[in-house]
């Protein structure tokens, strides 16, 4: 009765060692963008600069500026547009900076099989 599946002797071919250890390099160049990337920062305005909006690449906000030429006891509804406006276009711009770095890690995986 032959056997079915597997390799002979159980070992796995020196190709899937190879791709064993190139999936092992990527994940870790992975780890390491993705530290980077958390490190930096990105900013965005809106209203014309009356409002600033500062987010980290883990997409927290970590810090809003606000003109105080902006600040109108009878605006705030425009304010609060303006500021959400500014923290989207912030978080936007981490998110294409996350997606530049990581499509640059992967762009050679086209031809593998997942």
């Amino acid at each position: 009765m032959a056997k079915r599946g597997g390799f002979p002797g159980g070992a796995m071919p020196g190709n899937m060692n190879n791709l064993m250890k190139q999936a092992q390099r990527m994940q870790r160049q992975m780890e390491e963008s993705q530290k980077e990337l958390e490190s930096k920062e990105f900013s965005a305005t809106a209203g014309g600069g009356a409002v600033e909006v500062t987010v980290s690449g883990a997409k927290e906000v970590t810090k809003i500026k606000i003109d105080p030429e902006a600040v109108d006891p009878e605006e705030t509804e425009m304010l609060q547009d303006t500021i959400m406006a500014a923290v989207n276009e912030a978080l936007r711009k981490a998110d294409e900076a996350s997606s530049a770095m990581m499509g640059g890690l992967t762009g050679g995986l086209g031809g593998l099989p997942f």
